[in-house]
């Protein structure tokens, strides 16, 4: 049994939120969160927490209270939240505190990432030549995975329709509009093969959650969700990456998803054909389409006749993004973590309302990639 469990879960709306900052977005969250666990600010002992680009989350202190709370900002790209989920749950363990918070928000103006590329120990020339820009990079990797494994056009659009479903259905969700197949495919080219509903946009929104000590879930009365895994993976030589696109070395690139998914299931002694409910990060979806085989979900070029199938879909066999994803809810960078974990969370506990996957799920599964090869997985059970 695990020595962590997940007490409390909150988020803020995601969307463009005129006059809310990406701070007052966290401070949602964690109020939702304690509320969640039946808790008050002053009973949680240790916080760790972040943004790409909101603010400090230790700053929180001034809105939520001034306990004298130990709080550690992070930042870790694509994988801050699940970063701070990993300290947290650290901080539980080693016996700092019994309960711990993980917060992580972001506000993002419209348009792409810009990242500079001095900041990421690259020459400038790599982003005077355009290589900075996230959607070709995305569109670089597809492009390639789908010659070589066969993967067509027609799932990358399912795959987004899906998305867009099932945000649909989350009250949560920015993007709350079914698009058909046919009009994700014949929108506007961005880069070659991925079209403008194929991607998520960078967003707005917070996410929170509240973990303890086996004692303390025990008698709170409620209805934990054990975390029986969370890894967190930095890249190896020869992979792929955002900002590295490049196959280095010989024979197909390494996969630091593979190699923090497999920590993930390895350390809670589970299968991923046991997982009944996954959230894998779709930047745009392609992301999706390669991250079910890098996480273990099929073997590589199995995606094209399993997502035709309706596997993934919310009544299929391992339904994927119920929530919608980053397409429909857009990507925050620090929330994204988060806010999959709070899906699981909700999904475990049968709180999904008309998303909810059926049979009472007992384990879920949370994937997060990013920049510049970075990943964070985690795995819940009821």
């Amino acid at each position: 049994m695990s020595d962590v469990s997940i007490i409390g879960a909150g988020l803020s709306a995601f969307g463009r939120q005129p006059g809310v900052s990406g701070r007052e977005m966290a401070v949602s969250a964690i109020r939702s969160a304690l509320a969640d666990a039946q808790l008050q600010w002053g009973d949680v002992q240790v916080a760790f927490g972040g943004s790409d680009g909101a603010g400090l989350a230790d700053t929180l202190v001034a809105d939520l209270g001034l306990t004298g709370i130990p709080f550690t900002n992070v930042k870790n790209g694509c994988a801050t939240g699940g970063s701070a989920l990993v300290s947290a749950v650290n901080a539980i363990r080693s016996g700092q505190a019994q309960i711990a918070l993980a917060v992580g928000f972001d506000k993002h103006p419209r348009g792409a990432f810009d990242p500079r590329a001095e900041d990421w120990g690259l020459d400038a020339g790599y982003g005077d030549a355009g290589l900075m820009v996230t959607t070709q990079f995305f569109a670089i990797k597809i492009a390639r995975y789908m010659r070589r494994h066969g993967i067509t056009d027609q799932t990358l659009a399912r795959v987004a329709a899906k998305a867009y479903r099932n945000g649909v259905l989350n009250p949560n969700a920015w993007r709350r509009e079914a698009i058909s197949e046919h009009d994700i495919l014949t929108a506007d080219m961005v880069n070659d093969p991925l079209t403008r509903y194929m991607f998520c946009s960078p967003g707005e929104g917070g996410a929170a959650i509240i973990v303890a000590s086996e004692d303390v879930a025990r008698s709170t009365g409620l209805r934990p969700v054990q975390l029986l895994s969370v890894a967190t993976k930095t890249r190896r030589f020869g992979s792929f990456e955002v900002f590295s696109p490049a196959v280095q070395g010989t024979g197909e690139p390494t996969s630091v998803s593979s190699d923090a998914a497999a920590e993930a299931f390895q350390t809670a002694g589970v299968r991923p054909d046991e997982i009944g409910v996954a959230q894998l990060q779709d930047t745009e979806s392609g992301a999706e389409i390669m991250h079910l085989a890098e996480c273990g979900f099929c073997e590589h070029g199995e995606q094209e006749e399993l997502i035709a199938s309706g596997a993934t879909e919310i009544g299929g066999r391992i339904p994927v993004n119920t929530d919608g994803g980053c397409i429909a809810n857009g990507e925050p960078i620090g929330a994204s973590g988060l806010r999959q974990v709070h899906e699981i969370v909700t999904q475990l506990r049968g709180e999904a309302g008309d998303r909810q996957v059926a049979g009472a799920p007992k384990l879920g599964f949370t994937h997060v990639y990013g920049a510049p090869g970075i990943s964070a997985c985690t795995v819940l059970g009821v």
